[in-house]
């Protein structure tokens, strides 16, 4: 008989996503195979403190499962390959043969914690360092794609510093490259969080400031009149690409809000628009995931200018959301996959490039 393996699901953290990633550690838990996998929730409080959780799943929805936690933190020993539980001033060593850092946005999908299970030499699901912190970082993301000649809107950047004694030079140079309306964002944050939409000059330079809260580096970016688009990736050095969904957003743009808490926000799948638009976003997709060293999934998400028709890349995310309302498990449910099975692949993917194998 074949072991099982030991899977851990590390959820929570201490990002601006805590709540989605608790949603979306739900629904994985939910889905893992318990008869190949002995699953371990491991969760990550606001303040940081890594807990054991082994009570019910909705609690992990909730945020009840901090009442019942245990301390918990990973061994960097590479020897060990464990979590180290503490119980009365005793530790005991849990092995674990791989981990899923379902962690949104900052502290979690930017490489900090893949850098921490590279030093355990514990297998991961999702990308590597690099991968990680590059697809977070907006701005080294738009580098890449237009090193790749990769087709997006028009951005300008710039660090938080820099609105201190240059804020009337910066507010010049983007009404002349950009014009109104614009989008302002922070560079590192997910889930369109710290977003404004500016459409004149006192807007943008208090958005400016709203995403300085968020980041030390910003981003400016040409407002385009356009129907958005996502597909999901699924694979590592030769991935496969979904088809396609539309998301309709039920605000001017599609902000947190308006993705988790307005439900006349919806998703179209498979998204009704020509096929040659949806092979030349899936070729992108391909494109880009390898031009940051991807592996294991991500979602890229673009846009079709309504007046022009040219398909632009918009973001790469590393660790796509996992909830009811997330596009990228129901690309894969729409192309005939379950999400056991889609739990399954991202494993075999882990262990794989863990191993050198390429997949």
């Amino acid at each position: 008989m074949v072991s099982k393996k030991t899977v851990a699901v590390i959820f929570g953290g201490q990002s601006s996503e805590h709540e989605v990633s608790r949603t979306s550690a739900v629904m994985m838990l939910q889905a893992l195979d318990k008869e190949k996998y002995q699953v371990l929730s491991v969760g990550i409080t606001k303040k940081g403190q890594w807990l054991i959780y082994n009570g019910p799943v909705e609690h992990v929805k909730t945020g009840e499962w901090e009442k019942f936690g245990t301390p918990v933190s990973l061994s960097p020993d590479a020897t060990k390959k464990c979590f180290l539980k503490i119980v009365g001033g005793n530790v005991k060593e849990i092995p674990v043969d791989v981990v899923i850092p379902v962690l949104h946005g900052a502290w979690g999908e930017d490489g900090t914690i893949q850098g921490l299970l590279e030093m355990a030499q514990i297998p991961y699901v999702g990308c590597g360092v690099l991968a990680s912190a590059v697809s977070m970082d907006k701005v080294y993301t738009k580098m890449i794609a237009k090193a790749a000649r990769i087709p997006q809107a028009k951005y300008l950047w710039l660090h938080k510093n820099d609105l201190e004694e240059k804020r009337e030079r910066i507010l010049d140079h983007a009404e002349k490259k950009l014009g109104y309306p614009c989008f302002v964002k922070p560079s590192n944050a997910g889930s369109s969080v710290g977003i404004s939409k500016a459409k004149n000059r006192e807007q943008l330079s208090a958005a400016l400031d709203f995403a300085a809260g968020y980041d030390r580096k910003v981003i400016i970016e040409e407002a385009i009149d356009a129907r958005e688009f996502e597909c999901a990736v699924l694979g590592n050095e030769e991935p496969m690409v979904s088809g396609v969904g539309e998301v309709l957003s039920a605000a001017e743009f599609y902000d947190y809000d308006a993705k988790y808490n307005n439900s006349d926000s919806r998703t179209v799948i498979p998204a009704e628009v020509e096929e040659e638009k949806t092979e030349e976003m899936r070729r992108i997709a391909r494109k880009i995931f390898r031009a940051v060293d991807g592996s294991g999934l991500a979602r890229v998400d673009f846009f079709i200018d309504k007046k022009t028709g040219r398909v632009l890349f918009n973001e790469l995310n590393t660790m796509p959301g996992f909830t009811p309302i997330s596009m990228y498990p129901m690309l894969w449910v729409q192309a005939g996959m379950t999400e056991t099975e889609l739990m399954d692949r991202f494993i075999e993917l882990a262990l794989k490039r863990d191993s050198g194998i390429r997949g």
